[in-house]
């Protein structure tokens, strides 16, 4: 488990590094709003093509040869970045390390942790792994601001900063190939079952309702995902921080995660997965509902900082536990990852389609205005999750 939480948590980094950099990026490469929207979405476009097919993969062969391709491949992807290439090498880049972390590595990494734990222990492992990522995430963030904080703060700094990103990724792959353990060590009764899924077993999977509305709740989740990622570039528009001060609050918003993803797991163990996450998906859409009524400006920067800290406990508590749903619903662990790939293929898709609109909003209405548009769009989203929600709330009863 730790070396699921040290790759989970280290290998996005740098295909999400708009998360904390976004204004350095733009100003090391020269790119609008739009262009960085269209390059994020091309990552999404490469990541919903892949989560059903990397489902199949991580059905038919071990985690710890697809964990160690992904990370070997976004870390040397990252020393190429450093370079600061041009727009279109830019956008292949992306759509390799889309293919990186979700054809090869996400499924691997879901089944892998499903297989860690018993039945009953579900939303614990999934909360675990998420929490463990995030403390690896905020850990490895922290250090790395602050280097960039001595280098100046500059957008010169910008490939030091990428480059020490790269080279961890590098060096979990080695770790990952030497010390993760094999499916043949794990119990029985949890080990996956390599290369045996067929067509019928695919089939099922796509005929069960509750893996449509599991799809439904990780759509709208990760739509607030994608609002969170814009929380320092928003602070600094609307809020007059500096790039800094901006950076300071996409790396402190991390800290939330593993408190959240922790708690969530032990509270959906003990009073149930599909209650826990009804009431978080309530909580998320009147959060989004605020950051689309709040005007911006100095006057109101507690209540936006306060609302941060909201949104992004309810986001990362729901992602720590989403696929604690799985179990519900009856999925069985052979077909672990053909259900992830079936759900991630329709519950990712924010990642195509949420950085475009994103980029045309936030140049279309500039300063704060064009961000409340935006979170107002993933209120109006967050709503479908609360129906989704209840509904297998009411099913799992």
């Amino acid at each position: 488990m730790v070396l699921l939480c040290l790759s989970g948590g280290t290998i996005y980094l740098l295909p999400f590094l708009r998360e904390i950099y976004y204004i350095p990026i733009q100003q090391a490469f020269g790119y609008s709003n739009t262009q960085m929207g269209i390059l994020f979405s091309l990552f999404g476009l490469a990541s919903m093509l892949s989560y059903f097919p990397g489902g199949w993969l991580a059905d038919r062969y071990p985690p710890r040869k697809l964990i160690f391709f992904s990370l070997l491949g976004v870390g040397l992807g990252g020393l190429y970045f450093a370079t600061l290439p041009s727009y279109n090498t830019n956008l292949a880049l992306h759509f390799f390390w889309g293919l990186c972390t979700s054809l090869i590595f996400w499924g691997a990494m879901i089944k892998a942790t499903r297989t860690c734990a018993s039945s009953e222990e579900q939303g614990r492992a999934f909360g675990i792994l998420e929490s463990g990522r995030g403390i690896v995430e905020v850990a490895i963030s922290s250090a790395v601001l602050a280097v960039f904080a001595w280098l100046g703060s500059q957008a010169s700094a910008l490939s030091q900063v990428i480059n020490l990103y790269s080279w961890i990724n590098i060096a979990l792959a080695i770790m990952t190939w030497r010390f993760l353990e094999d499916d043949s060590q794990r119990p029985l009764d949890r080990a996956p079952v390599l290369g045996k899924v067929s067509l019928a077993d695919i089939l099922m999977v796509l005929k069960m309702p509750s893996v449509w509305l599991i799809a439904t709740i990780v759509l709208t989740t990760y739509s607030a995902n994608w609002g969170a990622y814009y929380f320092t570039p928003y602070a600094t528009t609307g809020y007059s921080l500096s790039v800094l001060l901006g950076a300071s609050i996409g790396v402190s918003k991390m800290w939330l995660k593993p408190i959240a993803a922790t708690s969530a797991g032990f509270i959906a163990d003990r009073f149930g997965v599909a209650k826990t996450v009804f009431a978080l998906t309530l909580a998320m859409s009147g959060s989004f509902v605020a950051f689309a009524i709040l005007p911006g400006g100095k006057g109101y920067l507690f209540l936006m900082l306060i609302n941060v800290a909201i949104a992004s406990s309810v986001v990362f508590a729901l992602r720590g536990i989403y696929f604690a749903l799985l179990d519900d619903s009856g999925v069985a662990p052979a077909v672990t990852g053909t259900a992830v790939g079936v759900i991630s293929a329709i519950g990712f898709t924010p990642d195509f389609f949420m950085p475009i609109l994103g980029g045309m909003l936030l140049d279309s209405y500039p300063g704060v205005q064009g961000y409340r548009y935006y979170f107002g769009v993933i209120a109006i989203m967050s709503i479908f999750g609360v129906f989704a929600a209840h509904r297998l709330m009411k099913k799992s009863r």
